[in-house]
């Protein structure tokens, strides 16, 4: 957690937590909440949620989100959180790194972490050099995980697929690599293309996409 002030550690209560606004990532009811949820009844919330103070008497969720709602499936009224004073970009950048390193992502989950960390480190004035593509500013690989500078490029571009064939990538219905190629076509483009899709039950092959791309 990049910050230069200090978190203080305190109890809140559960009603005075909110999740990050706009976070890409999912928070599901499955069998690891139902896991979670009877770790937290049985032996108490062992990680203190990470949240950041607002202008409001509300308190926006950096890490944590899981832990939040499984305390609030088994009813628990306070947790023990670690609190950071930080403005918005800052935390978007804190939110990010703090859940990249989770198992199964959704290459939807991650495409947009990536795009919101990296513009708001474009708008903290980082300095970023443009892609010979222009998808985005180059990240170092200190501020991209595990991913290279490539891939993350290559997740940035899913953001900009319609949504109905970004969930065809999450259900791997459609590959990373062709789904970047079609990712340059424009929304009407997309839209056909997906009705095709629908009703030839068919996905399009790498070599197709980039057919279409050119």
């Amino acid at each position: 957690m990049q910050t230069n002030t200090p978190p203080r550690a305190e109890f809140l209560p559960i009603d005075k937590l909110r999740p990050f606004e706009n976070h890409p990532f999912r928070v599901k009811d499955d069998a690891e909440m139902d896991q979670l949820v009877f770790s937290v009844l049985t032996q108490g919330l062992l990680t203190p949620i990470v949240v950041r103070e607002t202008d409001t008497e509300e308190y926006e969720v950096i890490s944590g989100h899981r832990r939040l709602r499984a305390c609030q499936k088994a009813g628990i009224e306070t947790v023990p959180a670690l609190i950071y004073s930080m403005d918005r970009d800052a935390a978007i950048i804190a939110l990010v790194d703090s859940n990249l390193h989770r198992e199964h992502l959704l290459p939807s989950e991650k495409a947009f972490a990536y795009r919101m960390k990296m513009e708001a480190e474009s708008r903290q004035g980082q300095r970023n050099d443009l892609t010979s593509d222009q998808v985005g500013p180059k990240l170092t690989a200190a501020a991209i995980s595990e991913d290279s500078a490539s891939q993350v490029k290559r997740y940035i571009r899913l953001t900009y697929l319609i949504p109905e064939i970004l969930q065809m990538v999450d259900e791997k219905k459609i590959a990373l690599t062709p789904a970047v190629e079609l990712s340059y076509l424009t929304e009407s483009e997309q839209r056909d293309l997906l009705e095709t899709m629908e009703s030839e039950d068919c996905t399009p092959s790498l070599s197709q996409s980039q057919q279409l791309k050119k």
